[in-house]
């Protein structure tokens, strides 16, 4: 999967995919407690889609928060780069939060 990836940065500086694989799930969506201990494995296999491929291959990727759904919380969006291209992907989100900034965004929901 690696070396296949590496073919497709080859025509692309970066890939472009959502964070998660669904809106951000509710607090206590992982409850390993039930009847069956793989179902918050099962839950997490949904929302990581996007993320495990690039996880296995070792690529640098970024998520930023570039939008937000209808209940306020943040929708990632995932910025993939070429091994060893940490530096495009810093600034692509530099130029990203100039652009558009975050850091005031707090869901309705949130740890401190």
């Amino acid at each position: 999967m690696g070396r296949m990836m590496a073919g497709l940065h080859a025509t692309y500086d970066l890939v472009l995919s959502p964070t998660l694989g669904e809106p951000p799930p509710p607090l206590g969506s992982f409850d390993q407690h039930g009847d069956d201990p793989l179902d918050a494995f099962r839950r997490a296999e949904i929302l990581g889609t996007f993320t495990a491929a690039f996880n296995a291959t070792g690529q640098p990727a970024i998520s930023l928060p570039l939008h937000s759904n209808k209940a306020g919380l943040p929708i990632g969006v995932q910025f993939i780069a070429e091994f060893g291209r940490e530096d495009l992907l810093l600034r692509v989100a530099s130029q990203l939060e100039e652009a558009s900034p975050w850091a005031d965004r707090i869901a309705p929901v949130f740890a401190s």
